[in-house]
């Protein structure tokens, strides 16, 4: 059985954006396959009491400045949205429809739509919070666009992101990357790298 690396994160995270553009290489060294859970932090945050970042005095333009000097180490494109935050439910609903569809082919674009996502918002400066670029950036990556809007308007669809929510909160998560390994929590882009050693050594 392929292990995996549960990978909880909101399309409105920086972190969540800079830890997505790391995970596959770190995925790939440890014989792992990238298990996407997209989340949203916004009733995640109802329960554990936190607000995004940017929303706190001082706090927040630290955070707003280590996005970008982070992105600048991994030498990684990065342009703070004009937008920020986002309601990124339907690009959540998105994945989570491609992630778990019968058709293998549909399936197998699961890696490329949320990296495109996330291109989309950070790179290029679009508002991921539109329906509308929601589903030009899935066509993009060759995703039926008219499926895909019936689908994310669908209430299997609707409760298929609720039931993640639910889940995620069972299992602890609370923040944007979190990446549970063999049912070890990790939170955060910068423990990528004790990611990395705690699979090389196997724990500790």
């Amino acid at each position: 059985m392929t292990k995996t690396i549960e990978f909880y994160f909101d399309f409105s995270s920086p972190y969540g954006y800079l830890g997505a553009q790391r995970i596959q290489e770190l995925a790939e060294k440890h014989q792992r396959v990238i298990d996407w859970q997209p989340v949203l932090l916004g009733v995640i945050f109802k329960v554990s009491g936190q607000a995004p970042l940017t929303t706190f005095p001082l706090k927040g333009d630290y955070a707003i400045m280590d996005f970008q000097r982070s992105a600048r180490e991994l030498n990684l494109p990065y342009v703070h949205p004009k937008k920020f935050p986002i309601a990124t439910v339907a690009a959540a609903r998105s994945v989570w429809w491609v992630k778990e569809h019968d058709d293998s082919a549909i399936h197998s674009l699961t890696t490329a739509l949320v990296q495109a996502f996330f291109k989309a918002y950070y790179v290029d400066g679009q508002d991921l919070g539109d329906a509308e670029v929601v589903l030009e950036t899935a066509a993009s990556v060759g995703i039926d666009r008219d499926a895909l809007a019936n689908a994310v308007q669908e209430d299997a669809v609707k409760e298929r992101l609720k039931t993640a929510v639910s889940d995620a909160l069972d299992k602890k998560v609370f923040g944007s990357p979190m990446m549970i390994v063999d049912g070890e929590s990790f939170w955060g882009n910068d423990r990528i790298e004790q990611l990395d050693r705690w699979l090389s050594r196997g724990g500790w």
